[in-house]
């Protein structure tokens, strides 16, 4: 993590180092509702408590241990006196939150919280301990779904409200292990909605609060005044790693969302394409296209025969609104169409490059998976042993979190030491040519890196802007 004197935002951060699911909201006596906001007006009423909302929520509430072995290299210098330089084991923990969604122990926490564990343990509120296995883990939305063996016991558990009642100030608690402290609340409000432009998930529009949120909270729920789980705490804004007051949690219906795939089933999240790269409208822009405000954001491109291009929104038109609700950066349209599923229809209300407003209805698909991946890790004497590579579509790069609108070619997907990693290469490399010849599938890389041309490699790579031209001897 690269720290520096602006606010960055923590996510992995927030992972402190060291029946069915419920959709309906509950309808807890003696509690406001959600359309009952009321400022107070007199004393009695500042006295009034969050206990209530406590008692009902915190024992829904668990903490998540994780622990993974990491191979570390030690320094060639230290290596003379600590073991040769040899590569040594240690365990790597980290701390998060979580909630029980459902009574039979079914559980929903951050990715990051787990990612890479060997061994994951949760504790619930009445301190014991139970061993946990991943249901469905979904990276792109920084999202797990864990399981305990409740050996038929009833537990605790907190309903998921996905509904799109939530407006900015209401009031929200925070429940989570900040820290390792211990089981800890804190309240705000909502401060905004439809945060997408921060960058730590490829589907995200946060809802931001300013309740107190710090490492340990991560995966822990955010509650409304009806004690249900509205969102999903998991980064902070922040310059100095602790809370400074600004926080997002994932959106519930993205949480819902994940939740019933892995009781249905589903071991990965398949997510459905509308086929455009969009791009946010400035002011600047919104002068040029005629727009009185900047509003919506500009399909840049246009998958050809994708959703979009069917539907008949062409590169330039302006998208205004998805199913009713405004979008106005890719992060939202991208939200807007990740919370629904492969085949459903949505209207888009769509500005036209040629003029005039139309609402168009697209039918949205996944997205395609041509040309196959052909994944292969080279091996052999050669630059790229070490190396795995695929062949790039729209389906590869969305679960790589990469652009779809990428390109095609050959793409590096990890690096297993070797001759690749001596060379430098990354993941995200493409390998645009050798010896000369381009390389477009997997296929023509592995015949062309075969045997070196007059005793060695010239490979050329593209890396995001750049290109690099690296020349190996045999």
């Amino acid at each position: 993590m690269k720290l520096d004197s602006r606010p960055i935002l923590l996510s992995g951060l927030l992972a402190a180092a060291l029946g069915s699911a419920s959709c309906a909201k509950s309808e807890p006596a003696a509690l406001p509702t959600p359309d009952h906001r009321e400022v107070p007006t007199d004393a009695a009423s500042l006295r009034l408590s969050f206990a209530p909302i406590v008692r009902k929520t915190a024992p829904a509430v668990v903490n998540v241990y994780s622990r993974r072995m990491v191979r570390t290299q030690v320094d060639p210098f230290w290596g003379m006196f600590m073991g040769g330089g040899i590569p040594q084991e240690r365990v790597a923990q980290s701390l998060g939150s979580g909630s029980i969604v459902r009574a039979d122990g079914v559980i929903l926490t951050n990715h990051h919280v787990i990612d890479g564990a060997q061994e994951i343990k949760v504790v619930t509120a009445d301190r014991r301990e139970w061993a946990a296995t991943v249901l469905l883990y979904d990276p792109r939305a920084d999202l797990a779904v864990l399981k305990i063996d409740t050996a038929g016991e009833r537990l605790p558990a907190l309903a998921i409200d996905d509904t799109t009642d939530v407006q900015v100030g209401d009031l929200v608690l925070a429940i989570g292990d900040p820290f390792g402290v211990g089981q800890t609340v804190t309240n705000g409000i909502v401060s905004a909605l439809a945060r997408s432009d921060m960058s730590s998930t490829s589907v995200s529009s946060f809802i931001q609060t300013d309740a107190a949120i710090n490492p340990g909270n991560s995966g822990g729920p955010l509650v409304d005044m009806n004690g249900d789980l509205i969102g999903v705490n998991t980064a902070i804004l922040s310059g100095s790693g602790t809370s400074s007051g600004v926080g997002f949690a994932i959106p519930a219906a993205l949480a819902k969302q994940v939740v019933a795939t892995a009781l249905g089933g589903g071991h990965a999240m398949v997510r459905p394409w509308l086929g455009v790269k969009a791009q946010t409208v400035t002011g600047d822009m919104a002068k040029s296209l005629g727009l009185a405000t900047p509003e919506g954001v500009v399909a840049a491109d246009v998958w050809p025969d994708g959703p979009a291009a069917r539907a008949g929104v062409g590169r330039g038109d302006v998208i205004v609104s998805v199913n009713g609700q405004p979008v106005n950066d890719p992060g939202a349209l991208n939200y807007s169409v990740a919370t629904l599923a492969p085949g459903a229809s949505v209207s888009l209300v769509v500005r036209k490059v040629s003029g005039g407003e139309r609402t168009l209805e697209a039918h949205l698909a996944t997205p395609p998976d041509s040309p196959p991946k052909d994944q292969r890790t080279i091996d052999g004497r050669n630059p790229l042993g070490g190396a795995t590579v695929i062949n790039l579509s729209p389906a590869a790069a969305t679960d790589l979190g990469l652009d779809p609108f990428a390109g095609s070619g050959v793409i590096v997907t990890a690096i297993a030491g070797g001759y690749a990693a001596n060379l430098g290469l990354q993941p995200g490399d493409f390998i645009r040519q050798i010896n000369g010849q381009p390389i477009t599938t997997v296929a023509e890389l592995v015949s062309a890196i075969s045997a070196p041309a007059n005793g060695g490699w010239i490979i050329v790579i593209q890396r995001g802007g750049q290109t690099i031209t690296a020349r190996v001897r045999g």
